[in-house]
């Protein structure tokens, strides 16, 4: 089932999310429709957050950066990079700050810069429900602290320099009023 992506505005983006017990949910059914979700926007990730859901879930599918690319272009962080993350946990990020331009299915057509450390250790359960804790870098950890960041209530906007998000401010209120175009279903806010 795909779901609609919930919109700027929606007060579920700026919620904690809640972490989930193992069998409060139909997980593998969730997370199947998650991922369906993802791939009918042409996402790269999905956080329960923006289908409605204020737990701690997100998918991820890094692979597809790498699809097209040259084998010299590929970025071997994303080699294999499709995974769930259940009531995930940043335990510590590193390294120098990069920047990007990152962009967000519930915040379509604007994307900006955001500067982001470029290792991070995550404890996470896996689909099985296992406890799993890993390193990440590169573009696997910011398509991570991405997603993560949706379960802490924040989003990409809010590490613009002010003056960028003044600028933004007309095209975000259009969005919360559902005056954008996209090629995937959402929800605007009442």
């Amino acid at each position: 089932m795909i779901f609609p992506i919930v919109a700027y505005g929606d007060p579920v983006l700026r919620k904690v999310a809640r972490p989930i017990e193992k069998d409060e949910i139909n997980l593998a059914e969730f997370v199947a429709n998650m991922y369906e979700t993802m791939y009918e926007s042409s996402g790269i990730g999905l956080a329960a957050p923006q289908v409605g859901q204020s737990i701690r879930v997100f998918v991820v599918d890094g692979t597809i950066l790498n699809e097209d690319e040259e084998e010299e272009d590929k970025d071997p962080s994303l080699e294999g990079f499709k995974k769930v993350f259940i009531n995930p946990q940043i335990l510590e990020e590193t390294g120098d700050e990069w920047a990007f331009e990152e962009g967000c299915l519930s915040i379509p057509g604007i994307r900006a810069d955001v500067y982001r450390p470029e290792k991070l250790k995550i404890k996470y359960r896996d689909s099985e429900w296992n406890e799993q804790i890993e390193e990440y870098d590169g573009m696997a950890a910011r398509i991570i602290q991405h997603e993560y960041d949706h379960l802490e209530g924040k989003l990409f906007t809010d590490y613009l320099p002010m003056l960028k998000r003044q600028m933004l401010k007309k095209r975000l209120a259009d969005i919360t009023k559902g005056a954008v175009k996209v090629d995937y279903r959402m929800r605007f806010p009442k």
